[in-house]
């Protein structure tokens, strides 16, 4: 029937009767339900979190997952919305920042919509979840978040460091990582480019190692290739009876240079050593003895340098890929993917304007092939996640070229496998040319290492150390100071750029040099021996003293401490080390200002005697040495207890 004007508008109102509404409550109550659950959820991972912190937590990660979920209440409709969450750089505005809101703007922006990033910001401000560790936040300026840590949690946070030790984050699946450093050429000099990659390449390596990765080191030498036909045809004429009894080649450098002179001016020794090169690639047995005994001489030579720096490396040379490229050729060829170039084989990879020889036109296989054939044993023998090369950028294009082919080849995704090229500058003398005697030579590493030893005796001596010091104290103290002087110069500058190598610079005991942090760490050490507080009453302190963080200072070195993470994620992300000794010299410069604002030991003026510990500054000072005894070790240098 028909139905009234005041009925249709009650049917239009509710169509279906009441079957919708309670429909509609029934899913409003489901969906309560799920809120009340969702709170509870995140109610108990907020508590495991703070239980479960035997490790430390990256307090900017943490920042960061708190300001994403609400950024992503706040404007549910921005896709991959900007999110930046830095530490303060000025202390009155409090500890860390996020300044996604002007970010955000420019994003609507150019969407059409004109919103004010101060509104953005306040938007964002009222959805901050519940957590564990923000006091207050603030809006300043044109839209920055300032936020002001809990200090009772960040006094919780360092409790757990001294009680746990310096633990890595946690890490989210165990990862293969191989790292490609040092990588000599045997019979040749290591120079200043191999001590850059071997420096750089352990750092890497032990940063990985310290936050539980599987790594594989390795030393891709060159131990293959013509120049051994020469040196083994030299080896038959100087020392006929080679094969059974063991040639002195001293010094293996000057036998290279002579081999290399007949080489170049003798017809029929360049025709023998070609001949050798065909027998050694047969394999034939007195050939293969040869080449082992040359590469032994230059083994031993390495092991000096590798001796002298604490480096474990595992040696896989281009040998070790010889049987491999002919199938990487095949592979390459069964795809397509090979041309014809003036009788070479030649491989165009996407994007990229030079070509990889893989065939010279004699038949020989090059770097190219060699490198390809490592780069697959990497991916799919090693099963590697993450792949590194550590060697100078001049080799950058070489590698990006390699890359690229893999990729194409479909050996690996970049988006789920890392490989990456980490390049670094050339070293110059002081006079800013490139690093060489005084004759032009290039400088020998032992030669190199031997002279910072001197120096560094030198430098311990016009303080007096050798008065104090035991003979074995002594020489442990030279060699940290050398050693680590030497190190921390090269890793305290950015990789990228060329690098000035000055035994007075790296020496001084002013400036962020090894030199200056290893006398910190030591002066930190001993505050405790002073006080005559030994491992047992810290531990026992740590267990029962609150830290305390009511003067500023307390408060600067304490957030200072728990950078730590962050840090380490910031140089896995971009393999950048001197971020790490960027953060150690701050460290030790808030840790002096702490010191000299805030008493730790009081001591009676006339008798010397200790009146007054303040524990809970003992344990900033140790909290304070456990970091940086961390960052030395990922670093590679030795402390020592009394220097």
């Amino acid at each position: 029937g028909k139905k009234s004007r005041s009925e249709w508008e009650k049917y239009l109102k509710n169509p279906q009767g009441l079957g919708l509404s309670s429909h509609l409550d029934g899913l409003r109550e489901e969906n309560a339900k799920l809120k009340y659950r969702l709170n509870v959820l995140k109610r108990s991972l907020q508590e495991e979190r703070s239980q479960c912190s035997k490790t430390m937590m990256n307090i900017n990660q943490r920042l960061q997952e708190i300001f994403g979920e609400a950024i992503r209440e706040a404007c549910p409709d921005l896709e991959n919305p900007p999110l930046a969450v830095t530490p303060n750089q000025q202390a009155k505005f409090g500890d860390y920042q996020c300044n996604s809101a002007m970010a955000m703007a420019q994003m609507m922006k150019s969407k059409g919509l004109k919103v004010n990033p101060r509104q953005i910001a306040e938007n964002i401000q009222q959805n901050i979840p519940d957590n564990e560790l923000i006091e207050k936040t603030e809006i300043a300026g044109p839209g920055f978040i300032n936020v002001h840590l809990k200090r009772s949690f960040v006094s919780k946070l360092l409790t757990n460091l001294l009680l746990n030790g310096v633990q890595p984050p946690p890490l989210e699946s165990k990862k293969k990582v191989v790292v490609d450093f040092s990588s000599p050429n045997i019979a040749k000099e290591m120079h200043v480019g191999h001590l850059r990659s071997t420096i750089i390449g352990d750092s890497m390596c032990r940063l990985f190692e310290f936050l539980g990765y599987d790594v594989l080191r390795l030393n891709h030498v060159g131990d293959w290739g013509t120049q051994f036909g020469m040196l083994i045809a030299h080896l038959q004429d100087k020392f006929p009876n080679y094969l059974t009894v063991s040639p002195p080649i001293g010094d293996l450098q000057a036998f290279y240079k002579e081999s290399k002179k007949r080489f170049d001016e003798e017809e029929d020794f360049k025709k023998r050593a070609y001949q050798c090169v065909v027998k050694l690639q047969s394999k034939d047995p007195a050939f293969i003895k040869g080449w082992n005994l040359i590469c032994d001489v230059s083994r031993n030579e390495f092991q000096k340098v590798y001796n002298c720096l604490d480096i474990q490396i595992i040696e896989r040379g281009e040998s070790f890929y010889q049987e491999k490229m002919t199938a990487v050729v095949k592979e390459f060829e069964a795809k397509g993917l090979v041309e014809m170039d003036e009788g070479r084989k030649i491989v165009f990879a996407p994007g990229q304007q030079i070509p990889l020889t893989v065939v010279k036109s004699d038949g020989g296989y090059t770097y190219d092939t060699s490198d390809l054939a490592a780069l697959r044993h990497r991916l799919f023998d090693e099963k590697a996640d993450i792949i590194i090369y550590v060697t100078d950028s001049g080799q950058g294009t070489h590698f990006q070229v390699v890359f690229a082919a893999a990729q194409m080849i479909g050996w690996y995704d970049p988006n789920v496998t890392r490989v990456e090229h980490a390049g670094f500058g050339v070293v110059l003398g002081e006079d800013k040319k490139k690093f060489k005697t005084r004759s032009g030579d290039t400088v020998r590493l032992m030669d190199l290492l031997d002279e910072g030893l001197k120096r560094s005796m030198d430098k311990l001596k016009e303080k007096d150390r050798d008065k104090v010091l035991s003979t074995e104290d002594l020489t442990k103290a030279q060699r940290s100071v050398a050693f680590g002087c030497i190190k921390y110069a090269d890793l305290s500058h950015n990789r990228i750029n060329d690098y000035v190598f000055s035994f007075d610079k790296m020496l001084d005991d002013r400036g962020n040099t090894a030199a200056y942090l290893l006398y910190a760490f030591t002066r930190i050490r001993s505050i405790a021996r002073l006080a005559n507080i030994d491992e047992a009453a810290l531990r026992k302190a740590a267990e029962t003293t609150e830290v305390l963080l009511e003067h500023d200072k307390e408060w600067k070195l304490g957030k200072c401490l728990l950078r730590f993470p962050e840090i380490l994620q910031k140089i896995l992300d971009d393999l950048l080390l001197h971020t790490l000794c960027d953060y150690l010299y701050e460290l030790a410069t808030t840790f002096t200002e702490f010191y000299d604002s805030c008493y730790c030991i009081e001591k009676d003026r006339q008798t010397g005697e200790v009146v007054k510990v303040n524990m809970w500054r003992m344990l900033l000072c140790d909290a304070t040495a456990a970091i940086m005894a961390k960052g030395f070790d990922i670093l590679g240098i030795n402390p020592v207890s009394r220097m």
